[in-house]
């Protein structure tokens, strides 16, 4: 059965929160990010590059956790537990759109020496459980 956020979670994902990711590590210990993030309908994408760790580690093993916690509500958070899929197909895209909605602009002219980045990846991460309040 699919999960479904619930209103607030969209909400709150549909606005410029940060969240964190974390990926499982080859040792098996955690490794955990901070990343911007996109809602399409209840599941999230988020962007990284095919060199980065996150990568790596959701090659060899897609199980995800995603922390979303609001910094104007402190004891509010939602922990989304899922897996993900990689693709580099709309990774350019993926990045350009999260600049808009966290910086209102392009991601070149907020970070004017990505022309030098490894290749985009959009990370889809579909959720099997929410817990938390939002």
């Amino acid at each position: 059965m699919a999960v479904q956020f619930s209103d607030e979670l969209k909400r709150v994902l549909d606005g410029p929160v940060f969240v964190h990711i974390a990926t499982i590590q080859p040792d098996g210990s955690p490794q955990v990010s901070p990343v911007w993030v996109k809602r399409d309908g209840d599941e999230l994408l988020i962007s990284t590059t095919v060199d980065r760790r996150k990568t790596k580690n959701l090659q060899r093993d897609p199980r995800v956790t995603v922390l979303v916690h609001p910094a104007d509500a402190p004891y509010s958070y939602a922990e989304i537990r899922g897996t993900a899929t990689l693709t580099t197909e709309g990774g350019r895209e993926l990045i350009d759109a999260l600049a808009q909605k966290y910086v209102g602009k392009s991601y070149a002219e907020f970070n004017p020496n990505s022309e030098q980045d490894a290749e985009r990846v959009v990370v889809r991460v579909t959720p099997r459980k929410v817990a938390g309040r939002l």
